[in-house]
């Protein structure tokens, strides 16, 4: 008989800790690395993807560090101020990955359970007792070390969640028609665990995180095989939500910006306008790395969100699009892992994360090249973003370590 996520035994035999299990335990395609017993398993991830990803990170910390220099220097008399940061960040960042490389799929299975419950506990820490920084509550400061961030994990965590339930109960969602299990198991489960993450985000008035993980959900939803029609009767619902966020003071004098991009050059368009100036400035081979004039008190920490307008100046625009296809690259590297992965799981968790990447990488270029309005989005290992450095190389690991299992399509 069949165990773990696509058993189908008696529930009435397992009692609650035995239905935990059947949700999660080890399945029928058990490699010789899981046996049951086993947390950790034999490292074999896939070569082209941990290619690509050190090639990412290695690029992504010299811009880094080049983008941030100037105004470390300025800000703190330390043009590694911004660096050493970025360095603790990736050490940490490096721990979680290292313990994803090795962890086996039925560990994964229950930390997605625990990560999500903790992700909620962390939320509703930050409503009562966050740390506040540029105007807003969305951090909890960890042993004064640095901030941390849970609606960045809260991301990693819906992923890891859905993937979960919907490997679970893939028979029923996939079933033909409009009937009571597909809209139980395909929408109203994966909606809600979607919705609980969505309310306590914008409590915070983290309304991209909002945006974001509302598109991160839908698409997880959908790869997962929930029927189109059951997100067309929610059409009307997401229009209202987003006619809602748009006419907040915060969006509404961001949109308003953007539509008008020069008319307060001096002011609260200045950080766009000189990132637009730093993009041209580059030409077609740059003015040469570390070279950058516009990140001397003109693009507004330029080592954040903006950081791609000094990657444009000093590298060019050949320089600038070598890192998008880099970009383009892994993303297309990890779809092709979910097509090969060996169940379902493993398959929505590496399409998730990668759809995560791509989604960020778009929008943050998107927006410091003026085609969306600015919404404080990361460019993902580049930016000194702290929680965001630590959640890229946690997922890379994921990807990776779940990679030794996507070599060939499932049955």
């Amino acid at each position: 008989m069949k165990t773990g996520i696509f058993a189908r035994g008696t529930r009435r035999e397992l009692g609650g800790r035995g239905l935990l299990r059947e949700y999660i335990e080890t399945p029928d395609y058990i490699a010789e690395s899981e046996r049951p017993g086993r947390l950790f398993a034999r490292v074999r991830p896939d070569p082209v993807y941990l290619v690509l990803f050190l090639i990412l990170l290695c690029v992504g910390t010299v811009m880094s560090f080049s983008a941030s220099s100037a105004y470390a220097e300025r800000q703190y008399g330390d043009s590694f101020h911004f660096f050493k940061e970025h360095m603790l960040h990736m050490a940490v960042g490096a721990v979680a990955m290292a313990a994803m490389l090795f962890i086996t799929r039925p560990t994964m299975r229950y930390m997605s359970v625990a990560m999500y419950g903790a992700v909620i506990v962390l939320l509703l820490l930050v409503l009562a007792m966050g740390v506040v920084g540029g105007g807003a509550q969305r951090w909890i400061n960890v042993l004064g070390l640095f901030n941390f961030q849970p609606s960045e994990a809260a991301k990693t965590a819906i992923i890891l969640l859905l993937s979960l339930y919907m490997s679970r109960w893939e028979r029923e969602i996939n079933s033909k028609g409009l009937n009571k299990k597909s809209l139980i198991h395909g929408f109203l489960v994966p909606g809600a665990i979607i919705g609980v993450i969505l309310v306590l985000v914008g409590l915070e008035k983290h309304f991209s995180g909002v945006i974001i993980i509302g598109i991160i959900g839908a698409a997880m939803m959908f790869f997962g095989g929930t029927n189109i029609l059951w997100f067309l009767s929610v059409v009307p619902f997401a229009g209202a939500l987003g006619v809602i966020i748009m006419n907040t003071d915060y969006a509404r004098k961001r949109i308003e910006s953007w539509q008008n991009r020069g008319a307060d050059a001096l002011g609260s368009d200045w950080q766009s306008t000189q990132g637009l100036y730093a993009i041209g400035t580059g030409g077609l081979f740059g003015v040469g790395l570390g070279q950058s004039r516009l990140k001397y008190g003109y693009v507004s920490q330029p080592q954040n969100d903006f950081v791609f307008t000094i990657v444009c100046e000093e590298l060019g625009f050949f320089g600038a699009a070598a890192v998008m296809l880099l970009f383009l690259a892994i993303t297309a590297r990890g779809f092709v892992l979910a097509a090969r992965a060996s169940d379902k799981f493993c398959s929505l968790v590496i399409f998730g994360l990668s759809f995560k990447l791509a989604l960020q990488v778009m929008l943050n270029i998107g927006v410091v090249s003026g085609v969306l309005p600015n919404t404080g989005i990361s460019l993902p290992y580049f930016s000194t973003g702290g929680t965001a450095t630590i959640m890229q190389m946690f997922e890379a690991g994921i990807v990776l370590g779940l990679s030794q299992f996507c070599t060939q399509k499932r049955a």
